[in-house]
């Protein structure tokens, strides 16, 4: 079982890597593969809406930036962390931006599979950036993995965050209750319980 952790903050080694750290720390200790992937700081297009990705294998048609690598190392992963600094009360701009075309694009390797969202800011802005991540989660099939406080930590700067001894215990349940749910998906993939069927989606608007 291998658990992938999006880190989508500007900053590589910043105050949402650390917070991503001691989920991992968690799940390593419950004998979970893990890999921390830094989206980067280059720039990234938004989705143009052009469906040509189902044409294209369900791969973005775009391939000069990281969305596709996410969608290729998402087949390979049992769940995921996605994590984000807090810019303007949102998530960066960055992983808006890959989420939406990944998402689109390769959502069947996406459902089904348990997810967390975690946020970090200086002070505020955290639980409206944090509803916009979940909201990729459960817009697509994955449960949802919680923790015993609102997923955030807070810090100016990674140093900060390692003080921050509520949040750190946010993160570090959430490597646990991610372990657990994984264990109990595979157990049940082994004794015969399987994914549900998918219906064929329906999509309506508000005027007919």
């Amino acid at each position: 079982m291998k658990v992938l952790l999006v880190n989508g903050a500007p900053h590589e080694k910043g105050c949402t890597y650390t917070a991503l750290c001691e989920v991992e720390k968690e799940l390593v200790n419950a004998g979970i593969e893990t890999e921390i992937f830094w989206l980067g700081n280059k720039q990234v297009r938004g989705c143009i809406g052009c469906g040509k990705c189902a044409e294209n294998d369900r791969r973005c048609v775009f391939n000069d930036d990281v969305v596709n690598v996410l969608i290729d190392k998402a087949k390979e992963a049992d769940g995921f962390v996605f994590g984000s600094a807090v810019h303007y009360a949102a998530p960066s701009g960055t992983i808006c931006a890959v989420l939406d075309r990944a998402f689109y694009s390769g959502a069947t390797n996406f459902r089904y599979k348990p997810a967390a969202a975690v946020v970090s800011c200086r002070r505020a802005g955290s639980t409206a950036a944090l509803d916009v991540l979940n909201k990729y989660i459960t817009i697509s099939s994955m449960p949802l993995i919680s923790s015993g406080y609102w997923n955030m930590v807070h810090g100016a700067k990674a140093e900060d965050v390692l003080k921050d001894e509520e949040g750190l215990q946010t993160m570090r349940t959430i490597g646990k209750n991610m372990a657990w749910l994984l264990k109990c998906i595979d157990l049940g993939k082994q004794n015969g319980i399987i994914r549900p069927a998918s219906e064929k989606k329906l999509r309506t608007n508000f005027i007919r």
